[in-house]
């Protein structure tokens, strides 16, 4: 099977500062991978590169063999859905106008909107259980309505893979569950390749089969959650002293962090 996404010696830098270090890796077909790490470790960064956002300093970005960068814009767009983090659709927007955006890559002067455009953006909405609040202004909605009309545009593109930058951001519980359980909907039922930028590691641990730890703008461990997850991993990678425990749900790796001792407290203060 031939991985969506990997790269080669890529390396990123601003200002002669070196934000990504000779990164080599591969994202395989049909799973979800989760890139987490400190802030500054380089995901975001990493995830631009991927979505042909941001051009490699050195080494390549390849999608299915091809070098990204190389590639037209819309061409990638069929490929790729990118949600980016915290978009802003112009006030007034409708959850069905955005949507309609993701199928701005097969549009052209010869080849306006067709039955199958509509085709695509009724299931994109059927998929996010948003067709009957379709008409509803973005400006309305909820934080979990929201990011559900961002993905919807994206699902719309009908492409094989996903890249969502940190899609719970500014989410209570309640919608982070709502758009992560969409996402794992998503890759179960369509096989759809997901690669997302995650903070917080006990959910990037239950809902993604593979997990890549960036510190320092480097790839310090890479696999699936059981065989990475370590406390001396999050010691190096976050500067965190924790315990891991098994899940009681999922039976996946759960992060425990330690308080740090507080002079003057003590328990049952």
């Amino acid at each position: 099977m031939v991985d969506v996404l990997e790269t080669r010696d890529l390396v990123v830098a601003f200002h002669d500062v070196k934000v990504l270090k000779e990164l080599s890796l591969t994202i395989p077909r049909g799973r979800i991978t989760a890139l987490v790490g400190g802030n500054g470790s380089g995901k975001t960064t990493l995830l631009r590169v991927l979505a042909r956002l941001l051009k490699p300093t050195q080494g390549v970005a390849l999608l299915d063999g091809k070098e990204i960068a190389h590639c037209p814009p819309k061409e990638v767009a069929r490929q790729l859905g990118i949600l980016p983090q915290g978009p802003v659709a112009p006030e007034g927007t409708s959850i069905r106008e955005l949507v309609c955006q993701g199928r701005y890559p097969y549009q052209s002067w010869y080849r306006q909107w067709s039955h199958e455009d509509e085709e695509m953006v009724e299931r994109a909405l059927e998929i996010t259980h948003l067709q009957d609040i379709a008409e509803q202004p973005m400006e309305t909605l909820s934080g979990g309505q929201r990011q559900r009309a961002w993905i919807a545009m994206t699902l719309a593109q009908n492409t094989a893979t996903l890249l969502l930058d940190e899609p719970t951001t500014y989410l209570d519980l309640a919608h982070q569950v709502e758009v992560l359980d969409l996402v794992h909907e998503l890759n179960l039922k369509e096989g759809r390749t997901v690669v997302m930028v995650l903070h917080d590691l006990n959910q990037a641990c239950r809902y993604a089969h593979h997990i890549m730890v960036l510190h320092k703008g480097q790839i310090v461990a890479t696999g699936e959650p059981s065989e990475v997850i370590t406390e001396e991993l999050i010691r190096t990678a976050f500067g965190v002293e924790c315990r891991i425990i098994a899940d009681p749900v999922t039976g996946t790796p759960l992060c425990l962090p330690l308080m740090r001792h507080r002079e003057g407290q003590h328990a049952g203060q």
